[in-house]
């Protein structure tokens, strides 16, 4: 076990920028920078000791400054979208970008917490990132004090552990953004990976993919992971909810969410052996299946398209904001944000 430290460039601001590569003794490695807290690559043996990078990203920062795919990065304050880029708390009504038509999709593309330099404190085998956020930046209220600690154990586990505080009420929903290839970030497409959730409802959206409030069972649908399917066998049915995404890109509804931390999906390979199962304490996971990934030159000289890498991005629901019927990603005095994230290999 060991972390490594090298320099990955410098932002336009002159700001240096730090990888650090954290590795275990079983020839697994996680690359982490402190620019967006962007997880740029992680590296896991299959069943044969063969080691592939098996999440999508560039080889220069230059490629994280612009990024609109949002390959490996820390979204925050809120992740996902806002219906009508607004919300209210307590009677005051806060307005933020508008930059995914009349609604927000992560925050703010520009200086989002993707885009934000993080402090960054090294331990036996993690790194934690830190940031602070003032009242009123981006829109949202309260000064926020944010951390995501990446550890990689010797049970091949990447954890993912968020916390944020804030003097006042405020809408915080962090998540990880990185798009995997089990078969290697260079593979092409994912649409034989083969997925189960432990998801036996998802939310159903409007033609702008914000939610409607709706709850709805998955049975009898494309979007039935309950047993294991592969991602692309009904990606293209004609089934209202993938057409308006054109794809997957929807947020599932985890079964017995209590808060704790536990299994709820189970990636496969068949072509590379290798096996991710996913842990949260969170109740959503929006499964997006990169349909709409723009053809981007990536690391090793790899050209990412559509459908080459998917995302299983966990948090609380798309607009639950403005959705009380939903769990509330409302934290403040009373109430500091917790969570966990845990992609384990097999």
């Amino acid at each position: 076990m060991g972390i490594r430290t090298r320099e990955f460039g410098k932002t336009p601001a002159g700001e240096k920028v730090t990888m650090y590569t954290i590795s275990n003794a079983r020839g697994m490695s996680a690359e982490i920078i402190d620019f967006g807290a962007v997880l740029v690559g992680l590296e896991v043996p299959d069943a044969q000791g063969r080691i592939e990078d098996v999440v999508l990203g560039f080889d220069t920062l230059e490629g994280y400054l612009d990024n609109p795919a949002y390959f490996g990065t820390t979204v925050g304050p809120n992740a996902n979208r806002i219906g009508g880029a607004a919300f209210e708390l307590e009677g005051v009504r806060y307005e933020i970008q508008k930059n995914d038509g009349e609604n927000n999709c992560h925050s703010h593309r520009q200086q989002g917490y993707h885009k934000r330099m993080w402090q960054a404190e090294v331990s036996d085998n993690g790194v934690k990132f830190s940031l602070e956020d003032e009242d009123g930046s981006l829109g949202f209220p309260g000064n926020r004090k944010m951390s995501v600690t990446y550890t990689l154990d010797e049970d091949n586990r990447l954890i993912l552990q968020y916390h944020g505080s804030s003097d006042k009420d405020t809408i915080i929903n962090m998540t990880n953004h990185s798009y995997f290839n089990l078969e290697g970030h260079k593979s092409g497409s994912i649409e034989g990976h083969v997925l189960r959730m432990a998801a036996s409802h998802y939310t159903p959206t409007s033609r702008d993919l914000i939610p409607t409030g709706e709850i709805a069972g998955v049975a009898g649908t494309p979007m039935d992971f309950t047993t294991p399917h592969a991602i692309g066998e009904r990606i293209d049915e004609s089934f209202e909810p993938l057409a308006l995404a054109g794809g997957y890109d929807h947020n599932w509804v985890l079964d017995d969410w209590n808060g704790e931390l536990r299994l709820f999906a189970e990636v496969t390979a068949p072509g590379a052996g290798r096996r991710m199962k996913v842990y949260t304490t969170l109740p959503g996971v929006q499964l997006y299946a990169g349909s709409g990934l723009a053809p981007t030159e990536g690391k090793d000289g790899a050209v990412y398209g559509k459908r080459s890498g998917f995302c299983l991005e966990t948090q609380y629901y798309p607009d639950t904001a403005n959705k009380p019927e939903f769990p509330s990603a409302v934290f403040g005095p009373d109430r500091e944000y917790v969570s966990t994230t845990v992609f384990a290999f097999a």
